[in-house]
């Protein structure tokens, strides 16, 4: 058997739903509450009633616990997800598909599906993941292959090229069968690959759906009751068969920070919904708050050109991230050594990018902290100092050139003396010569 028939004309409605899931809820909260922030190293994992299950932050990957991740179990309905996979492989969502026949057994889910009627792969996918209708799943497999045999191939053959060693398939609904397993972390990974597809995404985070592509109007609520519950869950898909028990594959997302939980034979419904709550509240406690880089901060300094002290750059924004203890989280400036006005208070200078475990997750601009007014004349030649040595050393060349050219001017007037005074004397012998050859 799989999940029980809801959310279909004349099924249990959201408010029903949604309020048996809050009481759940409500149980859950007052056995575990919620210690406000985040710790950095989290306290022992809880008890956790379910035979295998994980959580793990949906980012990187990375497992925050877990117990018995690798067994091989029973899946149920969540064999819906590779079937899905497949689907959205292959099928454009508008295409319409003919609905086979399908005899479902009593306790099957199933929206009633017509043999002959036409529905499109989106509202045939709507069925399979949030009421998790068989009838459907057994529509879209022979949409994708001629029979069901050739559907499971592709099932097996999907698995093994996305690494799923401990997952076999037997049909695509998830009946109980001994081929038909997988493990907590093989569900994972794969629900890792299809939360890739935002088509996936949009799908499981609804709450209900009205399915308008068939002979019929058809509106169904999920069997999610944790989403119902719970406004931070937006997925995944629910599971229940004899040999399954109860199964759910659910993520949420808390100040940005997706994390993935599996749980697989749990024995009710509101057991499933406590473990993969507690599970989901014990993996967001390995994460806090951390503000690398604040608004109006400080972040770097650039020398000003003929200026004696330095520009601070400042952050124009905060950027904030729930990051793991285990995580690097990085700054790196990108920003001139040194400027030179005119720079107005509040220009772009240069840019901080931010970086978790190598990854980009914000970049602000550095902007100047104050105003830095254009050099002048005096500021290019050096600055007021420079500019006094340089007029005293033309002054002391000034200097020097007048006073080699007084030296210069005297020593020439001493030449012109002694030569006029050479002449005279010349003269004057020459006309007591011309005197005495007169006598």
């Amino acid at each position: 058997m799989t999940d029980h028939l809801v959310g279909v004309a004349g099924g249990r409605s959201v408010p029903f739903v949604r309020a048996r899931a809050a009481i759940v809820c409500a149980l859950i909260a007052l056995a575990f509450p919620f210690a406000g922030p985040a710790r950095a190293e989290p306290a022992p994992p809880p008890e956790i009633d379910a035979a295998a299950w994980l959580v793990l932050d949906a980012r990187d990957g990375e497992q925050l616990a877990a117990h018995a991740p690798r067994e091989q179990r029973s899946i149920a309905s969540t064999t819906k997800l590779m079937t899905t996979y497949l689907a959205l492989q292959e099928l454009p969502l508008d295409r319409r598909l003919v609905v086979p026949p399908y005899s479902p057994a009593p306790a099957e889910s199933v929206v009633g599906l017509v043999a002959g009627e036409r529905l499109t792969v989106r509202d045939l996918l709507t069925a399979m993941l949030l009421p998790s209708a068989n009838d459907a799943a057994e529509t879209v497999a022979l949409g994708v292959a001629p029979s069901v045999d050739a559907f499971v191939g592709r099932m097996n053959a999907a698995a093994a090229d996305l690494g799923l060693e401990d997952t076999h398939y037997a049909n695509p609904i998830g009946l109980d069968d001994l081929g038909n397993y997988s493990s907590a972390a093989d569900l994972a990974k794969l629900t890792m690959t299809l939360l890739e597809d935002k088509r996936f995404r949009s799908i499981v985070s609804l709450p209900e759906a009205d399915l308008n592509s068939g002979s019929v109007p058809r509106h169904v609520v999920t069997r999610n009751t944790l989403l119902l519950a719970d406004p931070t869950v937006d997925g995944v898909k629910t599971g229940h068969t004899i040999d399954a028990g109860y199964v759910l594959v659910a993520t949420a997302r808390r100040h940005g920070v997706p994390l993935l939980s599996v749980v697989l034979g749990a024995p009710s419904e509101s057991e499933r919904d406590a473990d993969a709550a507690q599970l989901l509240d014990y993996g967001y406690s390995f994460y806090k708050h951390e503000r690398p880089v604040a608004e109006g901060e400080e972040v770097a300094t650039a020398a000003v050109r003929y200026e004696d002290d330095p520009l601070a750059l400042r952050a124009r924004r905060g950027v904030g991230v729930e990051a793991r203890a285990d995580q690097d989280l990085g700054t790196a400036v990108d920003a001139p050594e040194e400027v030179e006005g005119p720079i107005a208070k509040g220009d772009v200078i240069g840019r901080v990018t931010v970086t978790l475990d190598g990854k980009v997750i914000g970049r602000v601009p550095l902007v100047a902290a104050g105003a830095v007014g254009a050099p002048g004349f005096v500021d290019r030649a050096g600055g007021p100092l420079v500019l006094a040595a340089v007029v005293i050393a033309v002054i002391v060349i000034l200097l020097l050139v007048v006073l080699s050219v007084r030296r210069r001017t005297r020593r020439l007037g001493a030449e012109r003396s002694a030569e006029e005074r050479m002449r005279s004397q010349q003269r004057r012998i020459r006309r007591r010569g011309e005197g005495g050859e007169l006598e």
